[in-house]
């Protein structure tokens, strides 16, 4: 059985299994502000999804991931899905998520009817990595 829920404190092991890339101090912003998500699969978790606000008024999610065992069985659809309501619950209108251009996702995206919407190069030598794809979705 499928369940999603807000973030907790004590799903930090498990966040951090999957999301190598948030700080402590972000991650506790993340549970304070209900802007992550964990996907339990008969009370096991094996996803997440986290989302920031752009401009400060637009929802982006910046990571959504299911464990690489759990992966290619919807279970990305369904907490993409999952967030879309919350947002659209919220009040907001519209979405944005990206992607590397050397990563699949931009097709699993694409699917869910997000729509191409920009990019940028990052290449500061310390930071270099392949282009950042923008994708936007009305809700």
């Amino acid at each position: 059985m499928i369940k999603i829920r807000y973030l907790k404190i004590s799903d930090r092991e498990f966040w951090y299994s999957l999301d190598k890339h948030l700080s402590d101090t972000e991650f506790k912003n993340k549970v304070r502000t209900k802007r992550g998500y964990i996907l339990l699969l008969d009370d096991k978790p094996i996803g997440l999804l986290r989302y920031n606000l752009f401009w400060d008024n637009t929802p982006f999610c910046t990571m959504l991931f299911i464990d690489w065992e759990y992966q290619g069985r919807g279970y990305g659809k369904q907490l993409m899905k999952y967030w879309e309501n919350d947002m659209k619950t919220q009040g907001y209108g519209m979405l944005l998520t990206s992607t590397q251009v050397d990563e699949n996702a931009q097709h699993f995206y694409r699917k869910l009817g997000y729509k191409d919407c920009g990019g940028f190069v990052i290449d500061i030598p310390e930071y270099a990595q392949p282009m950042e794809m923008f994708f936007i979705k009305s809700i």
